[in-house]
């Protein structure tokens, strides 16, 4: 009986853009999606599937939807971390669980972020539209500049390192804070350490770079966003579980910040009727901090690593963060 693999997501048309199933398919029967699925529909796609391939954590696979793929013995996912899946009702039902690696995503993701810093910095989307529109003569906008401003970085990691030496660049000035922060750390990269209210008390722009966690979902709340400067912009290309969302939305419609620019959101796709796409001073876009032609290739023959080994009863496990 040959063995069906079903891959989600490829939204991008990747998978077999970027790397060779021909050895795949001469073993098993392969239907890959790049629409997604939801409830019924997703459960009818991948009841019968032996293997399923994950990009990233864009179709959660929880407990409950475990339980009832019966004939599930398999699964891989792209990249390192899927706080989406859960690993342990696998474990229960003896399903091993492959990842690739991360690839140059962070590259990706730091050049994004300052995308939309500048992007929401400058209101080019604005802009532009006055172009389109024919309303050159009507632009009112007296841009500020980044220069002498100050970046607040929530997190200092690989990304976070990235960002602070553009900000450097552009002449502004950068603190930083994470719970394990140092005054060395900070200053390796030119930064200075400050506590998480001093941040947000002080920075023009703040951008968070911080992994999700139990002990920081939801930080960036009500309370937090109230520190902020009446302009400041809030920039997400991490995890939408940092920042309390619907705080947000009352914050960008009072107006009591700036904007905002955000790449994650706590339902993705956004649902159409979502607030967000009408809050104003927003910039979104659609999960692109990871989605980079290096990265997905590397993404792409690594799953084809992973189901050829599987495909040959050597299952890749590599460990999970």
């Amino acid at each position: 009986m040959r063995k069906k693999i079903v891959v989600l997501d490829d939204y991008e048309n990747s998978y077999e853009k970027l790397s060779n199933w021909s050895s795949i398919k001469g073993l098993a029967d392969v239907q890959i999606f790049n629409q997604p699925l939801l409830g019924a529909a997703l459960l009818e796609k991948i009841q019968d599937a032996h293997a399923l391939v994950l990009m990233r954590d864009r179709t959660p696979l929880k407990a409950d939807l475990i339980a009832q793929l019966k004939h599930l013995e398999y699964v891989v996912f792209t990249g390192t971390r899927n706080l989406a899946l859960d690993s342990d009702a696998l474990k229960q039902r003896g399903i091993p669980i492959s990842h690739t690696e991360w690839g140059p995503s962070k590259d990706s993701t730091a050049e994004l972020t300052w995308a939309l810093i500048l992007g929401l910095h400058k209101r080019l989307v604005e802009q532009n539209r006055l172009i389109i529109d024919k309303q050159w003569r009507n632009q009112h906008s007296l841009l500020p500049v980044l220069k002498g401003q100050t970046l607040g970085l929530v997190g200092l990691g690989e990304i976070g390192s990235r960002v602070a030496k553009v900000a450097l660049a552009f002449g502004m000035k950068v603190v930083t804070w994470s719970p394990n922060m140092t005054t060395e750390r900070a200053a390796a990269v030119g930064a200075e350490s400050v506590s998480l209210d001093v941040l947000l008390q002080n920075s023009d722009i703040v951008s968070l770079h911080i992994v999700a966690s139990p002990t920081t979902k939801g930080m960036i709340n009500q309370e937090k966003l109230a520190l902020m400067k009446k302009g400041a912009l809030l920039i997400n290309t991490s995890r939408s579980t940092l920042v309390d969302t619907s705080a947000l939305v009352q914050a960008l419609q009072n107006q009591s910040i700036g904007g905002a620019a955000l790449d994650v959101f706590d339902i993705e796709p956004l649902p159409d009727d979502h607030p967000l796409r009408s809050t104003p001073n927003t910039l979104l876009t659609p999960h692109l901090g990871f989605v980079a032609e290096p990265v997905f290739k590397s993404f792409t023959t690594g799953v084809v690593e992973c189901l050829e080994a599987w495909l040959n009863g050597q299952a890749i496990i590599r460990p999970l963060p």
